[in-house]
């Protein structure tokens, strides 16, 4: 079966142009499956029903049930296309509803408060192109020297799929930027190192995406809150929307390609809205 699976995950590459990010989660979601059958002929319905069943005893997060369930329903039908299986056993599989869960956001002044705080020129830069940029941590850590333009006060990234987008930046992350710049080429001579990357850490290893979460999450002990690098992505789509942005111009700043993903903010302003109201009227 495993042989099949790298055949499947060659056609995504080759066929499909699917990001490596993206087989990759596709070839944990299908060697998870594959680790518990004896062979891809003796898979029928009532196995997969097994599997889904126990990933849910697994506990795992809602949208990873759903992400494996749509990984299964591609890998199924390519093989019964490529007549590998006469018939799809997943054909009949309904593909779960997420849940519908307000993401978390932070306010205008603890962003302040955690920006105003004791930071490294590092630390200021990540804080600063997560937040006024609205950058995935996949995003950040993947952004280049050349992806960069001071003088426009622009960032060209890559997100999901591999698809490019400009994105602006203010003042206050240019200033991050500019301040950072001498200390990377610093730590870079130090260690005798070159790359096109732009954040490095002090020891000159690139950063990565937990560097990120560590990072961020002890910056959140200022506030008291335990936050992530998309806790700062969703603060800065609510905070555009809550002062009067376009919703069409927060989807493309974001890189949403579908609307309906964006609207989820104007659900969280509407909250914050009626939080506000209650507590001053509570009396």
């Amino acid at each position: 079966m495993y042989e099949i699976i790298s055949q499947y995950l060659e056609y995504l590459e080759l066929e499909k142009g699917l990001s490596p990010n993206t087989i990759d989660a596709y070839r944990r979601d299908l060697y998870d499956f594959a680790s518990g059958v004896e062979s891809l002929e003796k898979v029928d319905r009532i196995s997969i029903n097994s599997y889904i069943r126990t990933l849910k005893e697994r506990k795992l997060a809602p949208t990873s049930v759903i992400r494996k369930v749509a990984s299964l329903r591609g890998f199924f039908k390519w093989t019964t296309s490529m007549n590998i299986l006469e018939k799809n056993p997943a054909s009949t599989l309904e593909q779960p509803k997420v849940p519908q869960r307000l993401p978390k956001v932070i306010s205008l002044k603890e962003i302040e408060e955690i920006l105003h705080s004791d930071l490294s020129p590092l630390q200021c830069v990540v804080l600063e192109l997560l937040y006024s940029c609205g950058l995935r941590v996949s995003e950040l850590v993947n952004l280049k020297i050349s992806d960069i333009d001071l003088s426009s006060k622009y960032i060209r990234c890559f997100g999901k799929g591999s698809k490019e987008r400009i994105v602006p930046f203010g003042t206050k992350a240019l200033e991050a930027v500019k301040k950072y710049l001498p200390f990377r080429d610093l730590t870079l001579k130090k260690h005798n190192l070159s790359s096109k990357r732009l954040l490095v850490l002090e020891n000159g290893r690139l950063i990565n995406r937990q560097d990120v979460y560590n990072l961020i999450h002890e910056r959140g002990k200022i506030i008291h809150k335990n936050i992530s690098p998309h806790t700062l992505r969703h603060s800065f789509a609510t905070h555009l929307l809550e002062n009067g942005a376009d919703l069409r111009v927060v989807q493309e700043l974001l890189g949403h390609s579908d609307v309906s993903t964006t609207q989820l903010y104007t659900h969280i302003s509407k909250k914050r809205l009626k939080d506000v109201y209650f507590s001053i009227n509570k009396d």
